[in-house]
């Protein structure tokens, strides 16, 4: 559905890079998977090699279940305040609780030695290489893409259920995270924002939101303590983009949960 908005997304540490990264990976890979053509399956495959990079670089088990403590500890430091509705807090809180759970049931790191498939590890070593998934180099998943869609969906799953327990966990965090966010309108003027982040709160995205019918597009740059923002034109040929000379109304989500 296309909304009136477009929003441009900004976290604010590395854990937050590496849920994103991942969230829109699994989208792309939930797009892929349903799809019917040879390229829909070759397109999905190579999403889970980048997936599972994604997890050999951290330990995402580690990282997801600090993240779910930290949510858990501030939902509980909430239940004494007034006002709270404490029956959705609690359903809330066992949601946490429950996918943590989950999560220490898991067995260590996931990598390559995870998948239990020579496939797999094929496949994953020739994606480095451009065009290196060919028919003449794997004829072995060359073989697997010409089988029916039952034999394959097998392996797909087999392959994907390694990862559903962090994804569960990452798509509950972000959403959490980004209901957390109070929005503002803000002014850039001449096309660029500044702004200092107060310390004492656990910031962990920024969201500018601009109407679908603004000309330009949104560069974000930053960290902890503070965020820039420009607001620059589109390329057209050979001309690169520039900075707007007008002030542009924006929306502003600070989101801090």
């Amino acid at each position: 559905m296309t909304t009136e908005y477009i929003s441009y997304e900004f976290p604010l540490n590395e854990r937050m890079r590496v849920f994103i990264r991942l969230e829109q990976l699994f989208l792309q890979l939930d797009h892929f998977l349903s799809g019917s053509s040879i390229w829909d399956k070759r397109a999905a495959v190579s999403t889970l090699v980048d997936i599972l990079q994604v997890f050999s670089r951290h330990d995402l088990k580690a990282e997801t279940l600090k993240e779910l403590e930290r949510h858990s500890n501030r939902l509980n430091q909430l239940s004494n305040h007034e006002g709270i509705d404490t029956k959705r807090l609690r359903k809330i809180l066992d949601e946490l609780n429950s996918t943590s759970k989950i999560l220490y049931a898991t067995n260590g790191k996931i990598d390559i030695s995870s998948m239990k498939s020579d496939l797999f590890h094929t496949i994953s070593q020739r994606s480095s290489i451009p065009g290196g998934t060919c028919s003449f180099d794997l004829p072995s998943y060359h073989f697997w893409l010409e089988q029916n869609k039952e034999l394959q969906d097998e392996d797909l799953n087999m392959w994907i259920n390694l990862f559903s327990p962090i994804r569960t966990a990452v798509d509950l965090i972000l959403n959490f995270i980004r209901l957390s966010g109070a929005t503002k309108e803000e002014i850039a003027h001449k096309g660029f924002h500044q702004a200092t982040l107060d310390q004492t709160q656990p910031y962990q995205i920024v969201i500018i939101k601009l109407l679908r019918s603004t000309p330009y597009f949104v560069e974000i740059s930053g960290g902890k303590h503070r965020f820039t923002t420009r607001f620059m034109s589109s390329s057209k040929g050979n001309i690169r983009p520039k900075q707007a000379e007008k002030d542009v109304n924006f929306l502003l989500s600070y989101c801090i949960f």
